[in-house]
């Protein structure tokens, strides 16, 4: 790229090769998608430590991207307890226990509260600086995506009536001037997104709801003073001070958040060193090593728009919460699975302009709705820190009531944010162009539970074929119609599919699922989308099968009222 003197066209460009920038990048090239990243960093900058968690419904994606086992082969040793802890001190006494299962048990445990998940990948604990390389090193292997570190972005305007991008960047370490033209430009670039400031979209909701000072620290000796079973998440609680540690390496390095109090107006309020002494429950001479250091503010902010023309914003460009749940980086992600096959139909030719409008629609009102959970959730926290008693590290009967109501309190407060099936698999889009309603209301959901259901616009239910796999493993690239009765007509609409180039894959799901169908499969036919989403539903055939593939391609606006 040195010394480019002409404009480089690509037919998406990403501005972030962070994990949302780089894996939406992969799920394009998988398509057949030509992408340009560009980044700021260096490849070689240290990796954050920032995201602790890959969720489920992101590990179905990265099964879908081919990239589930390896992840799943990286992070905490093995045998490492997935458990999330609550003691006084991480080396006092324990409250109550959240059990998760390592990751060499993922998938056969059937014990705790968070084995029961109704998909072929389970959430995994790992942290970002493991995963991201595998991103990356997975990006440069792609044909189809050219990575550009040290390139920083500077501006783009619109081009050919809007149908284009053009982007100016320049190299962080030469100044070079460098040009790029593309048919789609999207802000994967992080809470000061330039992108979304030049495009005009402004964040709304909470600027601020708790300050925290993050420390990663390497303490060789602390593992060996932690009692009893090893956790990858634990929580102080005490009166002194309240903070959360994550086990990075599961060896000697650890995160710590020290959660700073209302009461304490900014960071210099709180002593690192003495707060996190109180966190890990050790004395002032214990040795340890702070690797690095960064002190956060959550916030409940999200843009009041994700897209101008064929410019858009996803993962922290376009929404900025408490992390709760693990649900920043994976809503996040999830903007990207979203946008990519949107992007992918139009740039292959066989979607129309309205198939865009779909993303905003979608995702926007799920992000606002995901931000209130975790924000209801950051001020329950906020309170139970701010209420501990004082008595609660003493030997005495006070003391133990204590400690068996705060265990109590916390089980039943954090069981919901660890496993966290709603969050996962109960939303559901409304008021999308190209999905077809049908007068039924998809079923409420919270930040722990869900009802399956195929509604349209809820995610399909998941079920084992009788070949090992899972239904998701057997979707097409686009859209898979699911024949559940093996006399139910399809021919009508896959011939109409065919004349407007809309790819189909039917499946005949009624002759090769393992088990019986969950109760949710109620329909003899089901139109799913390449992101799991129903689509449609029926016992038949609507008359004219051409209108409902002209809604599902985003032809036109179309309601399902209106489709006979």
């Amino acid at each position: 790229m040195n010394g480019m003197t002409r404009t480089a066209e690509t037919d998406v460009l990403i501005v972030g090769a962070g994990p949302v920038g780089t894996t939406m990048a992969i799920d394009l090239a998988q398509r057949g998608v030509r992408v340009v990243v560009i980044e700021a960093k260096p490849a070689d900058a240290p990796r954050a430590v920032k995201c602790n968690h890959i969720a489920a419904r992101t590990m179905e994606m990265y099964r879908r991207l081919g990239l589930a086992a390896a992840l799943r082969d990286a992070g905490l040793p093995a045998d490492f307890p997935n458990d999330v802890v609550f003691r006084t001190t991480m080396t006092g006494t324990e409250l109550t226990r959240i059990p998760i299962p390592c990751r060499a048990e993922r998938y056969t445990s059937r014990e705790g509260p968070d084995t029961w998940w109704p998909t072929a990948e389970p959430p995994h604990r790992i942290n970002q600086r493991y995963f991201e390389p595998i991103l990356i090193d997975h990006a440069r292997q792609q044909d189809a995506i050219s990575l550009h570190f040290d390139t920083r972005f500077e501006r783009h305007e619109a081009v050919d009536d809007g149908q284009a991008v053009h982007v100016h960047a320049v190299h962080a370490l030469t100044g070079e001037s460098l040009q790029f033209r593309c048919r789609f430009l999207v802000g994967c670039d992080g809470g000061s997104s330039p992108v979304r400031k030049q495009i005009g979209a402004k964040l709304e909701g909470t600027p601020v709801i708790q300050q925290v000072q993050s420390t990663w620290i390497r303490a060789p000796g602390l593992a060996a003073r932690i009692p009893g079973k090893r956790a990858w998440s634990t929580y102080a609680v005490n009166p002194r001070r309240c903070g959360t540690v994550f086990a990075i390496d599961g060896h000697e390095t650890w995160l710590v958040h020290n959660h700073l109090n209302p009461s304490e107006p900014d960071f210099d309020s709180v002593d690192r060193d003495w707060a996190i002494r109180q966190i890990l429950g050790v004395e002032d001479d214990f040795p340890y090593e702070i690797i690095s250091k960064e002190d956060w503010v959550g916030r409940r902010l999200v843009a009041d728009r994700f897209r101008d023309g064929h410019v858009f914003i996803a993962g922290d460009a376009a929404h900025l919460w408490v992390p709760y749940a693990g649900y920043g980086m994976n809503a996040g992600l999830a903007d990207g699975a979203n946008l990519a096959w949107l992007l992918a139909a139009r740039v292959q030719g066989w979607a129309g302009e309205a198939m865009l409008d779909a993303y905003e629609a979608e995702r926007q009102p799920i992000t606002a709705q995901v931000s209130h959970f975790a924000m209801e959730h950051a001020q329950k926290m906020i309170k139970a820190r701010s209420a501990v008693p004082p008595q609660l590290e003493e030997d005495s009967d006070v003391g133990r009531a204590e400690r068996q109501r705060i265990g109590d309190e916390a089980y039943r407060l954090n069981v919901n944010q660890f496993c966290c099936a709603g969050l996962n698999f109960g939303y559901y889009y409304e008021g999308s162009p190209i999905i077809v309603g049908d007068g039924a209301q998809p079923p409420e959901y919270s930040m722990g539970s869900y009802t399956a259901s195929t509604v349209p616009g809820c995610r399909v239910p998941h079920v084992w074929l009788n070949d090992g796999r899972s239904l998701y493993d057997a979707f097409g690239p686009a859209y898979t119609l699911l024949r559940l009765h093996p006399q139910a007509d399809v021919g009508p609409l896959v011939q109409a599919a065919a004349e407007q180039h809309l790819p189909l894959v039917v499946l005949d799901l009624h002759e090769r699922v393992a088990d019986a169908l969950p109760a949710a499969y109620q329909h003899r036919l089901l139109l799913c989308r390449a992101d799991q989403h129903v689509a449609w539903r029926g016992d038949e055939l609507p008359r004219d099968c051409r209108q409902l593939v002209g809604v599902l391609r985003g032809a036109h606006h179309q309601g399902a009222k209106d489709l006979p």
